[in-house]
This record gives structure tokens, C-alpha cells and sequence, in this order.
């Protein structure tokens, strides 16, 4: 049958045309969201996973998958029924103390973030024999000139284009030939080592995976590109896809250095640059490439979402809300926080022995510590009546929400446990 039914001389698009149209025009926030978690501090974090552990802890990245699924969908819902952003609401249903010291944490990690971004853009480039003080800037310029510049449209299409480049984690996972029964029985069957570096290494899973920024971002995204409760079950697949996207990209990253540098006993890895590089003699120079371009592309992603939610944050905390469509006139807050968070995080990476690794590790801690009291809101929000309406959260979802932060909530616990004591 055709696509296209012809009524009076005119060609009108048949019911699959319609739907696939409709849900291309709500699509977004969910790819988008979703797979700018899969950062440069996201793949250090999935490569640290893969080459201590090989394959045991696969399972965490399988339990913080489902949570970004489940979370992002409440964000993306929350947004577009009440048309406001998560710092927004804080405030408003909380209090101002409750939102400015929300946001300052968003804020710290936020830069520690950006930071890693402009990092992996920097070891990347280095391993094509291009110097930070060169790639860095170029980075900076590029994300900057997109964002301020560019209408919505325009920025989202450079957005999507940028998520086809993690196709190269896909190809480098299948070319390091991994054992598929140890990666599959690691992602049912879970077991975990009891000791700081496996339990930091899990709870960064989870904090990276499902980042407190992504949170705030999906739901002010999906205010920005007006959509509306008729969009919410076209959003839905939207969000799934993106989740799933995340976690399909976060198995291949691990279990191409499970099979690779664990299995050869290299584990002592700080950051991707160094997985890449590692790479190059056990499954060749096309994998090393592979990986170090899907670490420039999730760097460009990530450095252009993460000042992009800090910049709707704090609109939204000052009850400035603001869109990429507005000029800088209209929206000079909104923009000059955009501006601000990268300028500062480039120029970090710029300063002869800074402390990199710190610098990660930190804004990992306080990103997994700032989760907690954000999923919190967010749960009290979602059994709001006053805001949800009819879309307020089921006692049965209710329940799985309180599970998940309770997960979140003990690996945070152990964590700060045997990180000071």
C-alpha cells in the first residue's frame, strides 16, 4: 500500500507518515538528555569499570540504565505539565533556601564537569598529535558560537548530528571480540567486591548515568521546545530511546576494555584518553581511533548540553525563564551563564599542572551527593496534586521511585564511608 493516499488531486500522508512525522517533532530531550550522559567523565568511568572489573560489574551500569529511564521520564513529564524547570519548582514548593543551595551544588559540579568535557576534548585531540592550547580554544568557540547564535532548530539539528558518533564505541566494542556469555551473565548476576574502589566506581556508575545536570536539563528542554500533554506518549519513546541508547553505548565502552585491558592486565586507567591509547596494541589502531573520536564527539555533546542546563537552572531559579530563540537582549542571564561556565571551564584546562584528575573525581562526588536530594524533589513534586493534576504519580510508581533513591541513598552512604572513615 502506499504511503500516500490521493483524494481530489491532492497527496495526503497516510496514517504512518502522520506518526512518524508527529514523533520526530517531539523528539529531543530524551536522546538528547540521555545520551550526553555518556560524557568524558562518563567513559572514564565506564573504562575504569571495564578494565578493574572486567565484566562483574556490569550489572550496576543495567540498574543505573533502568533509573535514568524512570527518572527522565518523571523529569520530561513534570516539565511539560507544569511549563517550568526542576530549580523552578524547588523553589516553589520548597523554599528559596531549598533551590539556592540546590542550585549552588548544580553550579559546582556543573564546572568540575565541564571541566572533564574540555578534558577529554584536549586528551583526545593530543592523541592526534593536536596540544590542548589548541583544540580547547576550538572547542570553546564552536560549542559557544552554536548555542548563542543559533536558533532552536538550528542547534538541535547540530545536536543530533553530533549523538551518530557514538556509533564508534559500537564498532570499537564489536572489534575487541569480547566474551559475550561473561559480559551477558555480569549483566544478570550481580556481585560486587567490598572494598572503596569498587563501591566508588559503582556509585560514579550511577551518578554519572543518571547526572543531576541531565535531570535539570531534560525537563527545562523539554519546556523550551513547547511541547505540550498531547506530546507526553510520543516524549515517552523518545525518553526510553535516549535511556537505552546510554546504556547500549556505556555495555560496548565497558566491554571493550574488559575484553582488552583487563584481560591483559592493564587496570590502572585515570581517564578514556589513556583506555584509547591502550587500545592500540591489543585490537589495533582503528579501535584506538574509534574510541578517541567518540570521545571527542561525547565531549562536544556534553560541553554543549551542560552550560545550556546551567544556564536554564539559574533562569529558572530567578524566575527569569528564557529559550534559545530569544535574543541576547531578551535573555542576558540565561547567556551570560552559558558564556560564563564555559569560558571558566576551558580556561582551567588551559593552566599548566592543573589537577585534572582531582578535578574529576570531585565533581563526581558532589554530583552523586547533589542526586540524592534532587531525586527527592523531584519524587515530592511528582505526588503533588496541586502541579501534577491528573499526571501525578501512581502509589505503585511511587514505590519503585522510593527504591531506586533508596539504592541511590545507600551506594552514597558507602561511598562517603569509605571515602573519610
Amino acid at each position: 500500500m502506499s504511503d500516500v493516499k490521493e483524494k481530489s488531486g491532492l497527496k495526503i500522508p497516510s496514517p504512518k507518515k502522520i506518526r512518524i512525522a508527529a514523533f520526530l517533532g517531539v523528539m529531543g530531550p530524551g536522546m538528547l538528555a540521555g545520551l550526553s550522559d555518556d560524557d568524558p567523565a562518563g567513559i572514564t568511568t565506564y573504562s575504569q569499570l571495564g578494565a578493574h572489573y572486567g565484566y562483574q560489574l556490569m550489572w550496576v551500569l543495567l540498574i543505573s540504565t533502568i533509573a535514568l529511564i524512570l527518572f527522565q521520564d518523571l523529569g520530561a513529564r513534570i516539565g511539560v505539565v507544569t511549563r517550568q524547570g526542576l530549580l523552578g519548582l524547588v523553589r516553589q514548593k520548597y523554599g528559596a533556601r531549598s533551590g539556592i543551595l540546590s542550585a549552588s551544588a548544580l553550579i559546582i559540579a556543573n564546572i568540575g564537569t565541564m571541566t572533564a568535557e574540555f578534558a577529554g576534548i584536549a586528551a583526545a585531540g593530543q592523541l592526534f598529535g593536536l596540544s590542548r592550547y589548541i583544540s580547547v580554544p576550538i572547542a570553546a568557540i564552536v560549542v559557544s558560537a552554536l548555542v548563542l547564535r543559533g536558533s532552536f532548530a538550528r542547534v538541535e539539528k547540530v545536536f543530533f548530528a553530533l549523538c551518530a558518533v557514538f556509533l564508534a564505541y559500537v564498532i570499537a566494542g564489536f572489534m575487541s571480540h569480547p566474551h559475550w556469555g561473561a559480559a551477558f551473565k555480569g549483566l544478570v548476576l550481580p556481585t560486587m567486591p567490598l572494598n572503596h574502589d569498587a563501591i566508588y566506581l559503582a556509585t560514579a556508575t550511577l551518578g554519572t548515568t543518571l547526572a543531576p545536570w541531565g535531570l535539570a536539563f531534560i525537563q527545562s528542554y523539554a519546556v523550551d521546545k513547547r511541547l505540550t500533554r498531547d506530546d507526553l506518549k510520543l516524549l515517552r519513546v523518545d525518553v526510553w530511546t535516549g535511556s537505552l541508547l546510554t546504556g547500549v553505548i556505556g555495555f560496548f565502552v565497558i566491554v571493550t576494555c574488559a575484553s582488552t585491558l583487563n584481560a591483559h592486565g592493564i587496570t590502572n586507567i585515570t581517564d578514556a584518553s589513556q583506555a584509547a591509547a591502550a587500545l592500540k596494541p591489543l585490537a589495533g589502531t582503528l579501535a584506538e581511533d574509534l574510541f578517541a573520536i567518540g570521545l571527542i564527539g561525547a565531549a562536544l555533546l556534553a560541553a554543549s548540553i551542560l552550560p545550556l542546563s546551567t544556564a536554564y537552572s539559574i533562569s529558572d531559579l530567578t524566575g527569569r525563564p528564557a529559550a534559545l530563540d530569544d535574543s541576547y537582549s531578551e535573555a542576558p542571564l540565561f547567556y551570560s551563564t552559558f558564556g560564563i561556565i564555559t569560558i571558566l571551564a576551558a580556561s582551567l584546562i588551559l593552566i599548566p599542572g592543573a589537577p585534572l584528575i582531582t578535578i574529576l573525581i570531585a565533581s563526581q562526588i558532589i554530583n552523586a551527593v547533589l542526586l540524592l536530594p534532587l531525586l527527592l524533589y523531584m519524587f515530592g513534586i511528582s505526588r503533588d496534586k496541586r502541579l501534577m493534576g491528573e499526571f501525578r504519580a501512581s502509589n505503585s510508581m511511587s514505590v519503585v521511585y522510593g527504591i531506586i533513591i533508596a539504592i541511590v541513598a545507600v551506594c552514597v552512604g558507602a561511598m562517603l564511608w569509605f571515602s573519610f572513615f
